[in-house]
């Protein structure tokens, strides 16, 4: 059984059981969170839309973190312009606990 689920601007297809990272999340470690935006489920046949509207998923909050740095460089030929800047995004690790259907 598996869900597609939003959050962040971003879908994610989970199962139970699975660890992934999302946009972050204000909530602390060891939290329960639920997902509302279930866009599709699986058990045997897929079912979207209405049949899914009372559809969540529920997750622990294992880690609040940030990824690794991305180097974002501008230059400009010629005119002796350049710009060293980085970037560390910020996102939540949780666990998929139940998908209730």
């Amino acid at each position: 059984m598996y869900a597609i689920i939003a959050t962040g601007g971003k879908q994610y297809k989970v199962s139970e059981g699975d660890v992934i990272r999302v946009e972050k999340l204000d909530a602390e470690a060891g939290a329960s969170v639920t997902f509302d935006n279930v866009i599709a489920v699986s058990a045997d046949k897929l079912k979207v839309g209405k049949d899914v509207s009372d559809a969540t998923v529920t997750a622990t909050v294992m880690d609040q973190g940030r990824a690794k740095k991305v180097i974002v460089y501008k230059y400009k030929r010629k005119s002796g312009y350049h710009k060293k800047n980085g970037h560390r995004q910020a996102y939540t690790q949780v666990k998929i606990d139940k998908i209730n259907a």
